[in-house]
């Protein structure tokens, strides 16, 4: 029984953003294995308050991170 956790800041995605991930986590873990995992594959979407998420020793909020996506 496959379970994946995937972790977002808070108010990062929406309802259906949260729902195609779900379904396209899900639908990448049986193409790569089986179909018959499908019912049986958890997939939980974690949501982490802005400035709880911390890289190379600095705490990041969702504002730093957008910031980050403008410069890609």
């Amino acid at each position: 029984m496959p379970y994946i956790e995937v972790n977002v800041f808070k108010g990062e995605l929406s309802q259906a953003q949260k729902e195609a991930v779900i379904e396209k986590v899900t639908k990448a873990i049986t193409d790569t294995t089986s179909d018959k995992l499908k019912d049986v594959t958890w997939v939980v979407i974690k949501e982490v308050e802005s400035g709880s998420w911390g890289v190379g020793g600095k705490a990041l909020g969702l504002a730093d991170i957008k910031q980050l996506m403008q410069s890609w």
